[in-house]
């Protein structure tokens, strides 16, 4: 076998380069997702009570539906 030394795989240089901008889009993605619960909010609040009640019983079926299906798939 010989001792001469491979050079780097340019894949690597770009996994490392991913691997240092990945957390940066995930702050971007969920800075897009907090404005557009912002607004949201804001929407509803403008509507009026009736609205928000109904807004949240939907949101609180999804919740507890998502931690169903995610319990059974889990198991």
């Amino acid at each position: 076998m010989s001792d001469v030394p491979r050079p780097a795989s340019p894949f690597l240089a770009e996994d490392a380069l991913l691997g240092l901008l990945l957390p940066i889009w995930q702050l971007l993605i969920g800075a897009f997702v907090l404005l557009a619960v912002l607004v949201s909010i804001g929407r509803l609040v403008r509507r009026g009570p009736s609205r928000m009640s109904t807004a949240l019983l939907i949101t609180a079926a999804a919740i507890a539906g998502f931690a169903v299906i995610g319990v059974l798939l889990q198991s």
